[in-house]
């Protein structure tokens, strides 16, 4: 009997030991779930209306035309 209950102790220890990798690997899990998505950030996209898209691709229209003009020249 003495070695039955040697035998539940330790049967005990490796349950406790892999409920704690259990736990940690959850933990990882869970961090590199967060990691990869890419669209899981806590704030919301930007969003830029067709106004301020056509302001933009007017100054770059405008910076190359400038580029092109000092090449020319």
């Amino acid at each position: 009997m003495a070695n039955l209950a040697v035998i539940i102790q330790q049967l005990k220890k490796e349950r406790a030991n892999a409920q704690g990798v259990v736990v940690r690997l959850d933990a990882a899990l869970n961090a590199l779930a967060h990691l990869g998505s890419g669209n899981s950030s806590s704030r919301p996209r930007r969003k830029m209306s067709a106004a301020g898209r056509k302001r933009i691709a007017a100054a770059q229209r405008a910076r190359w035309a400038r580029v092109k003009k000092q090449n020319a020249a």
